[in-house]
């Protein structure tokens, strides 16, 4: 079963989507298998990082605005290159192995959907698979 969530995010973010991934796992009741998240947009992506300090997301989001910055070469019309570049270098799905009902992420992991080009609703999908 494939579950879908929405969220409204800001103009660029890493938001936690953890607590409704473990929602999709807990409905699904699967013991042992796999979690699959997916980002439907070319904009946005969906990454693994900690979750302890804050700073951590703040850094990476100014890592990627340094290492990708907007450049008045880019010739899309809508004017967010930036956000396709950012959104392919994320990725757009994470695989997290389940054990015993629970996703195996370290102490200091979450799931984030990482918004490149907001504000926007955005949607994203969890698929359980049983193993």
């Amino acid at each position: 079963m494939i579950y879908e969530y929405t969220l409204k995010t800001p103009a660029e973010a890493m938001v936690s989507i953890t607590r409704q991934v473990k929602d999709a796992l807990e409905k699904s009741g699967v013991a042992e298998g796999l979690c699959i998240v997916y980002c439907p947009h070319t904009t946005a992506g969906i990454t693994i990082n900690e979750n302890s300090d804050p700073d951590v997301v703040r850094d990476m989001l100014l890592g990627l605005a340094r290492a990708f910055p907007h450049l008045p070469e880019y010739r899309h019309s809508e004017g967010n290159s930036t956000a396709h570049i950012k959104a392919s270098v994320v990725g757009s799905s994470v695989t997290v192995p389940v054990e015993n009902g629970r996703m195996l992420l370290g102490t200091w992991q979450d799931i984030y959907f990482c918004e490149f080009d907001g504000p926007r609703t955005r949607t994203f999908y969890v698929k359980i698979i049983k193993c």
